[in-house]
């Protein structure tokens, strides 16, 4: 794995440098398949509704942080429709800024706007209902993402929910070069947030997403 990765740092700088060339637009976020946004949001929504609720099982309603948020697609249409206060974490600057006019009315029950790569973030203790972490944990080491996972899984309220929906490989690790990260195949994901603690809820494939881009698949832990 350190030849995928290389040195951390180095890792680490590529990605800042990539997202900063990026426009801060839902195309933009997307990888220029924005297109995809409205069959991604209500298939989260449907896996995400499972949760919600009272009774044994459920997770509660009111807290919720979108990390990796970009300019918050994923807060304004699905986060803030079913949480009370969104907290949104990005290594960007610019994006969060972008967010702030993106979420219109709504914005006002964002309470945190977190400029900080993960590999680096302190989740608030018992805080979340629900962390979710879409389309960012290729951005991470091994080491890293087991890391942050393990701190996410102190940022839980009981009985909250870590959700990864994210690209799946077919087999092994896939680099890319061109934003820096890494595309692991399920088994590898499944064993990292196991080495986290991490205790999966369940999981499932997203459906009717282009042929030509990954699989892409929604895991719940506790």
């Amino acid at each position: 794995m350190d030849e995928v990765f290389g040195e951390d740092s180095a890792f680490y700088s590529k990605a800042e440098v990539y997202w900063k060339q990026v426009p801060p637009t839902v195309d933009g976020m997307l990888g220029g398949y924005g297109s995809i946004s409205n069959v991604d949001i209500n298939g989260s929504k449907k896996f995400m509704q499972k949760f919600l609720g009272e009774g044994q099982g459920k997770t509660g309603n009111g807290f919720a942080l979108d990390c990796g948020a970009g300019i918050g697609r994923i807060t304004k249409r699905l986060l803030l429709p079913l949480f009370r206060t969104v907290d949104l974490v990005d290594v960007t600057q610019e994006f969060l800024d972008q967010a702030k006019s993106y979420l219109g009315e709504d914005g006002k029950r964002v309470e945190n706007y977190f400029c900080c790569g993960l590999q680096d973030f302190q989740p608030q203790p018992s805080r979340y209902d629900v962390i979710w972490i879409q389309w960012v944990i290729g951005h991470l080491t091994d080491e890293h993402l087991v890391e942050f996972l393990r701190r996410c899984q102190g940022g839980l309220k009981p009985g909250g929910l870590i959700i990864i929906k994210d690209n799946v490989a077919y087999d092994g690790v896939v680099p890319d070069e061109v934003d820096s990260s890494v595309c692991r195949d399920l088994p590898l994901v499944r064993k990292l947030a196991q080495q986290a603690g991490l205790g999966l809820v369940h999981e499932e494939q997203q459906l009717d997403f282009p042929e030509e881009i990954y699989q892409v698949w929604t895991l719940a832990y506790r």
